[in-house]
């Protein structure tokens, strides 16, 4: 049996799925267009065109991988958490999305988000935003494609007695 034959058998076992944390799927041409439609504004499903991913220096092809992790505070959903990576800049991020009903509750937080690197034990591309009541968070851009990595997002709010967080799945 050839290479070519092996590689080819050992990918129709193992799926065309398998993804690394610098792979994944590619915008589909209707995320695309919802991101272009939105402009400069954000989306609980995240924007890469928007005005705070642009401000965060992430690529406009980013698009999710892995899954999407709530933070709780009780039982009340406060945030979403999700990691992206971009093909063209061969980047990963991570991005929180502040729920309306938490921010209607005029609350006033303090926000690290960033991609947790499994291998360095380390929070990449580490972003801390302190005394905020904004919706959309970027990381910056962490060089971690070759690595196993999730999407970290922690709030930690005044009076609270411990900070609220959640990682999104592995991804290696």
């Amino acid at each position: 049996m050839t290479v070519v034959a092996v590689a080819a058998t050992a990918l129709s076992v193992l799926g065309g799925g398998v993804a690394a944390a610098g792979t994944g799927p590619s915008q589909t041409p209707q995320q695309r267009a919802s991101n272009e439609a939105a402009g400069a504004a954000g989306s609980e499903a995240g924007n890469p065109l928007s005005t705070a991913a642009g401000a965060a220096g992430v690529c406009a092809d980013a698009a999710q991988i892995g899954t999407t992790e709530y933070i709780y505070r009780g039982t009340e959903t406060i945030a979403s958490v999700k990691q992206f990576y971009s093909p063209g800049c061969d980047e990963n991020y991570a991005y929180v999305w502040a729920w309306k009903s938490f921010l209607d509750q005029k609350v006033t937080f303090d926000l690290t988000v960033g991609v947790w690197a499994y291998e360095r034990n380390a929070l990449v591309g580490r972003k801390d935003v302190f005394g905020t009541s904004q919706q959309e968070f970027w990381s910056n851009a962490a060089k971690t494609v070759d690595e196993c990595t999730s999407a970290d997002g922690i709030i930690s709010i005044v009076g609270d007695p411990k900070a609220h967080s959640t990682r999104t799945s592995k991804r290696c």
